[in-house]
């Protein structure tokens, strides 16, 4: 006798649900009616003989179970999404729906010129964007809700692959009568001693370019923090310090109209830019080769 398994609609119920914790809610985004939504739980219910969902006039809750399956419901969904991907591709790349996340700090200064050329070699491609900050899209890419996404590099996340397609070399940004402007180059004794400016906790780039420099993090609440590299900008035209920029951005115009010169490295500091994407993906030919349109390869 055939065993009797879940279908895809129940198990997209119940993810639903457990996102929502709302019938409601849950029912819109899977364009369902409550009742339908409602009926198909009660029919996955039956189906494992196990419940799922504990509900109450108030609430919605998950029992312990039901957590498990959801954990894994999301694995086959995102695995189904992705059979769906490559059967609807056909054979030719980078023809149909890619929702791709892209960090801020490289976003403005790469996407411009790179989506034109997308545009250009691959008109059919449907590109979704969203920006937001590392961990966040990590957490959306695990969640099945980004195909893919664009990231500097290195940052660990062991259960997505990540592949490096350029340097962006790090560079210090200061006043033209600033002391380290006469500097051929600045080193890390330079930093150390200076007002340096840097972006908030949950930005990479605070991270690597510390690292970068072999500099220690500012303890909590120590230093003049700025939410967006355009924000460090005109803090320095302002003069309140100096700070470090990636080249990337500076190549892209970030410092035009502000008279402030830029200054490099003496220890060569930089950040590697590169393309992540899950390790179940069945779309890994045509990630890699998107990254190689996005960074000019």
């Amino acid at each position: 006798m055939a065993t009797h398994l879940p279908t895809l609609r129940q198990l997209r119920y119940l993810v639903a649900l457990a996102e929502h914790r709302h019938f409601g809610r849950a029912a819109e985004e899977c364009f369902a009616t409550q009742s339908t939504l409602s009926a198909g739980l009660q029919e996955l219910e039956s189906l494992l003989g196990a419940t799922l969902v504990e509900r109450t006039k108030r609430k919605v809750l998950m029992t312990p179970l039901g957590e498990e399956v959801v954990t894994r419901a999301r694995d086959l969904l995102r695995a189904a999404e992705d059979i769906a991907d490559l059967a609807r591709a056909g054979g030719k790349p980078l023809s149909m729906r890619l929702r791709l996340g892209v960090i801020p700090t490289i976003a403005p200064f790469l996407l411009p010129r790179a989506l034109a050329r997308l545009r250009t070699l691959y008109p059919d491609l449907k590109l979704a964007l969203r920006e937001d900050l590392t961990a966040r899209l990590l957490d959306r890419l695990a969640s099945g809700e980004l195909d893919a996404a664009v990231l500097a590099l290195p940052y660990e996340a062991s259960e997505m692959e990540m592949v490096a397609l350029a340097t962006d070399p790090f560079v210090l940004v200061c006043p033209p009568g600033h002391p380290l402007a006469a500097r051929d180059a600045v080193t890390g004794g330079d930093l150390a001693e200076a007002e340096l400016l840097l972006l908030e906790e949950g930005h990479c780039l605070r991270d690597h370019a510390l690292a970068a420099c072999s500099l220690p993090a500012p303890k909590r609440g120590e230093g003049v923090l700025g939410t967006s590299l355009g924000t460090l900008v005109q803090m320095v035209a302002s003069g309140m310090g100096v700070t470090l920029l990636p080249m990337l951005a500076v190549d892209a115009g970030i410092l035009a109209g502000t008279g402030l010169v830029t200054r490099p490295l003496a220890m060569g500091g930089s950040r590697r830019l590169g393309l992540a994407w899950r390790k179940s993906s069945a779309r890994k030919d045509e990630f890699r080769l998107l990254g190689n349109v996005l960074f000019g390869r």
